[in-house]
């Protein structure tokens, strides 16, 4: 399958489960609003090491969000649901409740519920109170305000999570590492209009890919020797002679079919750049099926043919 001079091989990504939620980030201007969302979502590139993943879903107008103020919407994920209830609060508390005049509301209705206030309220010394209404699913909802030096922090008890699906990827083949960035770029940014799904490496793009497993015990993963041009003709290549640089996007989402988005308009991103931009091909990292059970096969995605 060639698309504009670059080959779609006959692979697929494999992603896993991955237990996640939404929250909305408010504050008096756009800047401070992402401002918190960068910071709350800082050192969440993987759960190899990280204890999360998570990144900023997307920018809302101030007629989206909750209190009629500028917002960003960002996703925290976790492998299981006792990971998640740890790191969300410890986040709250550090990035938005510190941060100058924001506030944090649910992003997701459903599912298990995620503490949000209900943790963090006890910093107020128990001048905190809380308001319950009614929410759109009938289900009762409070939020607390905290009293702080700008004022107050008004927050949700707490938020729904979702089963989601974490690792999806492709990676990017071409001839030099300019044009593999370049081509990564585009695609970032195609794929950072789906919603629903995150790429939470630095500016979307990974190239430290790695594989499961070491020679070391100690370490579960290590770096990805088949899809690195220095180790051609010392290890087990998948590149071929013309490559010499590879990036990689991994995309986490809340369903499946929102990671299978992402993966096709990123796709179609680097296909524009084409063999003239030094694109040679789009592959994705798999583990025969062993690592998780959602497999996204690149040429299915694209249409089963060009």
């Amino acid at each position: 399958m060639i698309i504009n001079g670059v080959e779609i091989r006959d692979s697929f990504a494999e992603a896993f489960p991955m237990v996640g939620t939404r929250l909305i980030i408010t504050a008096d201007t756009p800047d401070w609003a992402m401002t918190a969302a960068r910071v709350t979502t800082g050192f969440a590139t993987s759960v190899i090491g990280c204890g999360c993943e998570a990144g900023v879903e997307r920018v809302i107008a101030p007629e989206d969000t909750p209190d009629g103020r500028p917002g960003v919407a960002i996703l925290i994920f976790a492998m299981d649901f006792k990971g998640l209830k740890t790191v969300v609060p410890l986040r709250l508390g550090q990035c938005i409740l510190t941060c100058p005049t924001t506030a944090c509301y649910a992003g997701v209705e459903g599912g298990k519920r995620v503490p949000l206030a209900k943790t963090i309220r006890y910093f107020a010394d128990g001048y905190q109170i809380s308001k319950k209404f009614a929410g759109a699913d009938g289900r009762a909802e409070r939020f607390w305000r905290l009293p702080v030096m700008d004022g107050e922090f008004v927050c949700d008890e707490d938020t729904g999570s979702v089963e989601g699906v974490g690792g999806g990827n492709i990676l990017i083949l071409a001839r030099s590492r300019p044009q593999a960035l370049y081509a990564a770029e585009q695609a970032v940014k195609a794929m950072s209009a789906v919603e629903g799904v995150i790429l939470p490496f630095p500016g979307g793009v990974v190239r430290s890919g790695s594989k499961v497993g070491s020679k070391y015990k100690a370490l579960f993963a290590s770096s990805n020797d088949a899809y690195c041009p220095t180790l051609r003709g010392v290890a087990a290549s998948a590149l071929p002679d013309e490559v010499g640089s590879v990036m990689e996007i991994v995309i986490d989402g809340v369903s499946f079919d929102a990671v299978a988005a992402a993966t096709k308009v990123g796709i179609e991103a680097v296909c524009a750049v084409g063999g003239a931009g030094g694109v040679v091909a789009i592959d994705a990292g798999n583990y025969g099926g062993n690592l998780g059970p959602f497999h996204f096969k690149l040429r299915d995605i694209m249409g089963g043919g060009a």
